[in-house]
């Protein structure tokens, strides 16, 4: 479960020319500074399923498995390296890793500082403890109660937001706790620590369908229009021009539709 944010290629360009739309004609790709040679080497923070996750000691999700197949539209080897979330962005303007493959929510402020290449949408809804004790039915009813977010992620801004709202109203204040993982939040949220928590879509949806004894969604889902993407070096246009080839040519073959339909993720959510 989890709710709470990865470079250069040497591959030839008839591969790239191959993997586009059938239609498309292969053009010249300039070629990538990869980290390490024939490696596509990308920071993951594997605290965020269904998207990235640990299972068995070894690293899955949907991004994991989109980052095999990117790798492979590329002629490279997927080289994941798993990174705390809020050291992500400095690692790949380290040069540490080549991208973020890690569903890094796409805004402002981050977008000031790297590139992205967008592939899907996600929203956000609530959860809460099974059986809702507090009977909260949206986010109106979290004013006077606490909620648990994951410290640095795109739900902390949400819950700060809606922290603003209730202190505007003159309503009794909104508690904002926030964890390293969603897995915390949801913890807090289990224990009675916190009334609710906030998480994606796709979080959600895993979380319900595996722990529905113990949590359950409420409330509207919000904010759906919020992309993820991949992110690049800011100006490394050859990088991301050579993961947008790529990722239309996963979709292209059916690989992204089958990978969201694996790993639950609304179709709605989908980019292509």
């Amino acid at each position: 479960m989890q709710f709470v944010s990865r470079r250069p290629i040497r591959a030839a360009a008839a591969v790239l020319g191959l993997a586009f739309l059938a239609a498309a004609p292969a053009r010249a790709q300039a070629p990538l500074d990869l980290v390490a040679p024939g490696r596509l080497t990308y920071g993951v923070a594997a605290t965020f399923a269904p998207f990235e996750f640990s299972k068995d000691g070894q690293l899955t999700g949907f991004d994991i498995e989109f980052g095999a197949a990117i790798a492979a539209k590329l002629n490279l080897a997927p080289a994941p390296l798993n990174i705390e979330f809020r050291g992500l962005i400095p690692a790949l303007q380290g040069r540490r890793v080549d991208i973020i493959n890690s569903a890094m929510y796409i805004n402002a402020a981050r977008s000031e500082q790297v590139d992205f290449v967008p592939y899907m949408r996600i929203g956000q809804q609530m959860v809460v403890r099974r059986g809702n004790p507090r009977g909260i039915k949206g986010r109106d009813d979290l004013c006077g109660r606490s909620v648990a977010v994951t410290l640095g992620g795109i739900q902390e801004t949400y819950a700060r937001q809606d922290a603003e709202k209730c202190q505007a109203a003159g309503r009794p204040a909104l508690t904002v706790m926030t964890f390293p993982t969603a897995q915390d939040s949801a913890l807090s949220v289990r224990q009675g620590r916190a009334d609710a928590y906030y998480e994606s879509t796709a979080g959600v949806a895993r979380i319900v369908l595996e722990l529905s004894d113990a949590f359950e969604a409420t409330g509207e889902i919000f904010e759906f229009g919020t992309q993820i993407g991949l992110a690049v070096r800011k100006g490394d246009t050859a990088t991301a021009e050579a993961l947008r080839g790529a990722v239309q040519a996963v979709a292209a073959d059916g690989t992204y539709r089958r990978l969201m339909a694996k790993y639950n993720l609304p179709p709605e959510g989908s980019l292509f």
